[in-house]
């Protein structure tokens, strides 16, 4: 079963919704982790320790931030970028799709957008 991380922008009820769907999803939130505020750098580098496909919201810095540990040959476990418009259970399904049918290996490296 992949585990995920949430950045602090990500939106709390898809956390709450995956869980809810999948209670043994392994979905830690940065903030429970006191990352709260953190640097992307230092968010990319918890994820990637922590063997994380970090989902966020923020599709400028921290793809930046990501393609940028790609570059420089650091670990990174990949990122899933959640568009705003993309509707909460749209979201939640493909999460579903990742956490259950992937493995570390199709993530490393990767930046990739919802919906799939």
């Amino acid at each position: 079963m992949r585990r995920l991380g949430a950045d602090e922008d990500l939106d709390n009820h898809i956390v709450r919704g995956l869980r809810h769907r999948l209670p043994t999803a392994d979905f830690v939130r940065v903030q429970d982790v006191g990352l709260i505020s953190a640097p992307d750098q230092d968010v990319l580098a918890w994820a990637a320790e922590a063997g994380r496909v970090l989902v966020s919201h923020d599709a400028s810095t921290m793809t930046a931030a990501a393609y940028s540990r790609i570059e420089s040959r650091m670990p990174m476990p990949g990122v899933i970028i959640v568009p705003q418009w993309v509707p909460i259970g749209r979201v939640i399904e493909d999460l579903l799709m990742v956490v259950e049918c992937s493995a570390a290996s199709d993530w490393e490296n990767q930046v990739r957008f919802l919906p799939l």
